[in-house]
């Protein structure tokens, strides 16, 4: 019995199996199972569904009665009467899935949405179905959105046909002097993105993607942070490898630091992807972009080592999963850069910039200094862009040292 795994104590798991919603716990623990929960985690999932059940006998409501409003009633008592874990909501939409994989209860109504979220929604797949971009790029438009849709278009689509240019250069000056140059870039050019699909959509007459003023950068204008000789090593050597979150972190700033990749490459590398015989591994980069890199015999190593040793039995392809329960892969690339910026302070190692492309910029900065050029570099990073490389310049001192100029009053 699948439950019996979790629960030790005979009573108890008699005193469950007795409750209202014994007869679907063998089910639910069966996905607890294979979602990878230790026994603690386990029994805080069952607990919660257990009294769930007696609550839903104490309010006359059956099994077929329950869904999203009901468990949405049932926190509100918890949240009052218990002493809720943040577990709680998650264990009991698990529920709800595995009684709607056997057909128990109804399924998931489609909640209304409101006007700015049905304008939302269908700029996404605007973007996912004609433009063809990924998740990511799409999620990084909808924080503008929804704030210009709050200050600008109160009543929904009502208020779009009313949009004029002074709309967007006023929304575009509120917001900049409040965050970086950067961020004011990404604004802007979500920002024409909406703008575009607006007039494609025929929900606006005129032009005002062009409206949205320019911001102004000086090209090359940073330096790329990096780590100094031997920083790179001192944070792998203090990962501790004994442990199986360990192994995980050393294979993953081994791809960062060795290889170069981003955080999103790693976030979905997949198993498929590593060619163990041909000791090549395919990365899938921006734009979709698909490439074949040598896995160097460490890096290969480390990964091997990982799975082998330290990865949870999960039925997802990634490489990489989380250290809890459910044994996913990573939810953004930001796990990654957690990853690095952990190991940065583990080993206190001093940088401007903690995180995981730190480790990239490390690694043009010393092939350039071995030697190599700027155009071997850019393949090596795969980029699409020779500016994108360039910059990388800078770092090398002693050559730009040739180049200067003496100084007319004389000194060098």
């Amino acid at each position: 019995m699948t439950t019996a795994t979790f629960i030790k104590k005979p009573k108890r798991l008699r005193r469950l199996r007795e409750g209202p919603l014994g007869a679907h716990l063998e089910l639910f623990s069966a996905r607890l199972l294979i979602e990878g929960h230790c026994q603690q985690s386990a029994w805080r999932n069952i607990r919660v569904v257990d009294d769930f059940g007696r609550w839903l006998t104490r309010k006359g409501l059956g099994i077929r009665n329950i869904d999203e409003g009901i468990v949405d009633r049932y926190m509100a008592f918890r949240t009052r009467y218990r002493h809720p874990f943040l577990s709680d909501r998650p264990a009991l939409n698990r529920f709800l899935a595995v009684l709607r994989d056997v057909e128990l209860i109804a399924p998931q109504r489609v909640s209304h949405l409101s006007a700015h979220e049905q304008i939302v929604t269908d700029f996404r797949h605007h973007l996912r179905e004609q433009g063809g971009f990924a998740p990511k790029t799409i999620i990084g438009h909808l924080p503008t959105l929804r704030r210009f849709l709050a200050e600008h278009c109160a009543l929904g689509s009502g208020d779009l046909s009313r949009l004029a240019a002074a709309d967007i250069v006023s929304f575009v000056a509120h917001h900049a002097p409040h965050q970086s140059t950067r961020s004011t870039q990404h604004m802007c050019w979500s920002l024409r993105a909406f703008l575009r699909y607006l007039r494609y959509k025929g929900l606006i007459v005129i032009d005002l993607a062009s409206a949205v003023p320019p911001v102004r950068t000086w090209r090359f204008a940073s330096l790329p942070r990096y780590l100094a000789p031997g920083e790179v090593q001192k944070v792998l050597d203090a990962i501790d490898r004994r442990t199986a979150l360990g192994l995980r972190d050393y294979a993953v700033l081994l791809l960062l630091a060795r290889l170069g990749l981003r955080a999103s490459e790693v976030t979905t590398m997949s198993l498929q992807d590593i060619d163990w015989q041909s000791g090549l591994v395919t990365i899938c980069g921006k734009g979709r972009q698909r490439a074949q890199m040598p896995l160097p015999h460490e890096v290969g190593a480390a990964i091997g080592d990982y799975l082998q040793h330290g990865r949870p039995r999960s039925e997802s392809r990634r490489v990489f999963l989380r250290e809890w329960a459910p044994h996913i892969g990573f939810a953004s690339a930001a796990a990654v850069t957690m990853i690095a910026r952990v190991a940065l302070e583990r080993a206190k190692v001093d940088t401007p910039r903690k995180g995981a492309h730190v480790f990239r910029h490390t690694l043009a900065t010393q092939l350039l200094r071995s030697g190599a050029s700027l155009t071997q570099i850019g393949q090596l990073l795969r980029h699409h862009s020779h500016d994108s490389t360039r910059i990388y310049a800078k770092v090398d001192i002693e050559a730009l040292r040739g180049l200067a100029v003496r100084w007319p009053g004389g000194a060098s």
